[in-house]
This record gives C-alpha cells, sequence and structure tokens, in this order.
C-alpha cells in the first residue's frame, strides 16, 4: 500500500488534465436510489486531485477528500479551495483519520483496487454513520473499436505492470464479497473523452503503468502511440468511450 500511495507523485498534472470526468446524472441518481442530498457529508476515499469530489462539491455537500499522495493532495486543494466545504485530509483507505459514525457516504472513484479489503471495511464501519451507503465507482474504458482494441493492446506491450494493476481485476464478485450480505444497487452511465494526438498521450502518461520519458521503453512506447493515432483518427481525434460503474451499498457485519 504504502508504494501504490505514490504511484501517481510524477502524473499529477497529466491527471489534472486528461482523466475523465464523471456524469453529472449520478448526482440525481444517488438522490432517487438512496435519498441523497444536501445534507450528506461525504468522504471520498483516494480522491487524488479531486475529480470525483468536486462533483459533490458543486451539488453544495461537505466534502472530506482523503488522499494519502502528497502531490496530488496539493493539487486538489489548489483547484476547489474556492469550495467552503471541502475539506482536505492527509489520510488512507485504512486510516482515514475521520472521527467515528462522522459520514453519511463514502466514495471510492478509482481508487478502490489500491485498497487492503479488510482493513479498508474495519475503517469504513467506524467512521460511517449508521446505516449508511458506501459507493464505488469506475470509468472503464471500452474496448470494442479499432482503435480501442489498439490502444489496449499498447499497454500490454508497454505498460509495465498493466495487467497487474488494472482495476477490472476487481471483478463484482470481489465487490459483492466486500459488501457482504446487504442489497448493492448497480448503474452505469455512458461517458467519453475526445484527444488530439497531444490529448492521447497526456491520457496515456497520466496512468501509473506508462513508463515515463526516463525509461528505456518511453520513445518507443511514444512511437507506436503516434502510430496507432496516424492510423485511426477522424478529423485529427480519436475517442475514449467509457462506461462509468457504480456500485453502492451498505456494509454487513461479515
Amino acid at each position: 500500500m504504502s508504494d501504490n500511495t505514490q504511484r501517481f507523485s510524477n502524473r499529477v498534472d497529466n491527471y489534472v488534465k486528461y482523466r475523465p470526468s464523471y456524469p453529472q446524472q449520478i448526482i440525481s441518481f444517488l438522490e432517487e436510489s438512496i435519498e441523497f442530498n444536501k445534507n450528506f457529508i461525504v468522504a471520498d476515499i483516494g480522491s487524488g486531485t479531486g475529480i470525483f469530489t468536486e462533483l459533490f462539491l458543486e451539488n453544495g455537500n461537505m466534502a472530506y477528500a482523503i488522499e494519502p499522495n502528497e502531490p496530488m493532495r496539493n493539487k486538489a486543494e489548489a483547484l476547489l479551495k474556492h469550495y467552503p466545504l471541502f475539506k482536505s485530509i492527509n489520510g488512507t483507505a485504512e486510516q482515514t483519520m475521520l472521527p467515528n459514525k462522522s459520514v453519511d457516504i463514502i466514495t471510492a472513484a478509482q481508487s478502490f483496487h489500491w485498497f487492503d479489503t479488510n482493513k479498508t471495511k474495519a475503517e469504513f464501519k467506524r467512521i460511517l454513520k449508521d446505516k449508511a451507503y458506501c459507493m464505488l465507482v469506475w470509468n472503464e474504458r471500452v474496448i470494442e473499436s479499432a482503435f480501442e482494441k489498439a490502444y489496449e493492446q499498447l499497454l500490454f506491450e508497454y505498460a509495465t505492470d498493466y495487467s497487474k494493476v488494472d482495476h477490472k481485476n476487481i471483478n463484482e464478485d470481489k465487490i459483492a464479497a466486500f459488501f457482504g450480505s446487504h442489497h448493492l444497487i448497480k448503474q452505469t452511465f455512458t461517458n467519453k473523452q475526445v484527444f488530439n494526438f497531444e490529448g492521447l498521450k497526456g491520457r496515456l502518461l497520466s496512468s501509473s503503468y506508462a513508463p515515463d520519458e526516463n525509461h528505456p521503453i518511453h520513445n518507443a512506447m511514444i512511437e507506436k502511440l503516434n502510430y496507432i493515432f496516424e492510423t485511426f483518427n477522424q478529423n485529427n481525434s480519436v475517442e475514449f468511450k467509457y462506461e462509468t460503474k457504480l456500485y453502492i451499498g451498505k456494509l454487513s457485519e461479515s
């Protein structure tokens, strides 16, 4: 876990510029499904640069952003400081630094696969109010088009440990096991990004597994990325399609 918390330290600028946001419909879905409202206190765990946290701040919620990586936490503090209900905390999923029974909903967007699930569940149960909810979220790239398949193959060829740390290793059985016996609400939204080549390059380099400019295979990877872009772009752009997947439930005692 200690190594994982540092993986994005040199990726912050690209992360802010090129990672996808999350659909605004998530808020209305929460309102309909769990009676979410502006009085809910949110703890966003592994909040990074605050991309997901901002969704709740814009809605008027108090939001704790729990992030162990200092460069990412500092960037979130700079970007979100104008929200009066934004609270930044140096903490982890396993040790959030929040008081007992202090939050109405826990969220983890693009971060749950980094957690120690047993320690995390105990910590989440400690900080959640009675009968409160936890929500896990991922923007999952769709791999259907020729471009999407070529980009995925590039990751397998050049990314240092992509197959090991890919969030898709956390399947629905593992997610259900984390929540336990309580009913699990699932929902999917569509999402997308459109990039020119510089944007595509930045999106790639925002990933912790992509070799940076100091790595001996970095240049070869970028050359291959350029080939993929030249092959598949339309009007000087390519499209990343996502399924934004949500899993919402209460945590059982087991």
